[in-house]
C-alpha cells in the first residue's frame, strides 16, 4: 500500500486528508478530503491513480465538507462513511470488510463517541504485510477526540478494546496534527514515561508526525490507552477502579488543560 498524507487548514485546524492506494492497480480511496481546493491539486498530477471511493471517518465538516465537490467531480464514486456524512451511499457494518485493488483489505471499525457515526478504517496489505489504521478524531498520537456525542465508556471501548486489539505494528494515521499539544498534556499526567520523552523529542523536531507511530507505541505513551497505569490513576484521583471513570476525568482534564 501507499499512503499520501495531505495537510489541510494548516495553522487553523491542522487536518489531514489521506490518499490510500493499492500500488499494483493504482486503485485509491480519498479519505476525509474536506478542503477540495487543497486536496485536488495534490491528486491531479498523479496519473497512475484511479479513485474508487470518497471516504469519511465521521461527519464533522472538517472531514466530510468536501464530499459535495468531490461527488460533482467524480459522480460515479460511492461515498463510504457513517450514516450522518453528506451524500453517503454506503455505510459498512462494524467489522465489515471491503476490497481495494489487488492487495488491500479494509475493515470498518465502528468507534462511536466523538460522533456516533465515527468509523476507523483498518487496512491490511496481503502482499507486503503492512498494516495501517485511519482513526479520524477517535485516536490521536498520545491523545483522543472530545466526547461530543458519547461517553467515557464508549471511548474506552473504542481505544482499549477495538483499536488496542489491532496488531501492535499497525501504523496510525489520525485526522489532525495535535501531537505537540497532546504531549504537553500527557507529560503532565505521566512525567516519568520514557516512551513519552522520546515522542516529545521527535515532535520538537518534526512538524508532521502522522504515520510515524503505531498502535504498540500508543499503548506506551498515550494516557487514554493506559487507564490502569499508576501515574494516570494518581493524576485523575479516581478511586473506583473503573477504567471508564478514569477516562471521563482524564478527558475533562485535557479539555481544561
Amino acid at each position: 500500500m501507499h499512503i499520501k498524507s495531505i495537510p489541510m487548514r494548516w495553522g487553523t485546524g491542522d487536518n489531514y486528508s489521506y490518499l490510500l492506494t493499492d500500488e499494483p492497480t493504482g486503485h485509491s480511496w480519498i479519505i476525509d478530503p474536506a478542503e477540495p481546493n487543497e486536496v485536488l491539486p495534490e491528486l491531479e498530477p498523479l496519473a497512475h491513480i484511479e479513485l474508487k471511493a470518497i471516504v469519511n471517518t465521521h461527519h464533522h465538516y472538517d472531514h466530510s465538507g468536501g464530499n459535495s465537490t468531490f461527488h460533482k467531480k467524480y459522480p460515479s464514486l460511492p461515498v463510504i462513511a457513517g450514516k450522518d456524512s453528506p451524500l453517503v451511499t454506503k455505510t459498512p457494518k462494524s467489522n465489515e470488510t471491503l476490497k481495494l485493488g489487488k492487495n488491500l483489505k479494509i475493515t470498518a471499525l465502528h468507534t462511536p463517541c466523538h460522533t456516533q457515526d465515527s468509523i476507523c478504517w483498518y487496512v491490511e496489505d496481503s502482499e507486503s504485510g503492512k498494516k495501517a489504521v485511519f482513526t479520524g478524531d477517535t485516536l490521536f498520537t498520545s491523545g483522543c477526540g472530545r466526547f461530543f456525542e458519547g461517553t467515557g465508556e464508549e471511548m474506552d471501548i473504542a481505544l482499549n478494546k477495538v483499536l488496542a486489539s489491532l496488531p501492535d505494528d499497525t501504523v496510525v494515521y489520525p485526522g489532525h496534527e495535535y501531537t505537540a499539544s497532546n504531549v504537553k498534556f500527557s507529560k503532565s499526567v505521566m512525567p516519568n514515561n520514557n516512551a513519552l520523552a522520546k515522542l516529545d523529542q521527535f515532535t520538537s523536531q518534526n512538524e508532521f508526525t502522522t504515520g510515524r507511530f503505531t498502535i504498540g507505541d500508543e499503548k506506551l505513551f498515550n494516557p487514554f490507552m493506559k487507564l490502569s497505569d499508576e501515574a494516570v490513576v494518581k493524576a485523575t484521583g479516581v478511586t473506583s477502579g473503573i477504567d471508564s471513570d478514569v477516562m471521563d476525568v482524564l478527558r475533562k482534564m485535557k479539555n481544561n488543560f
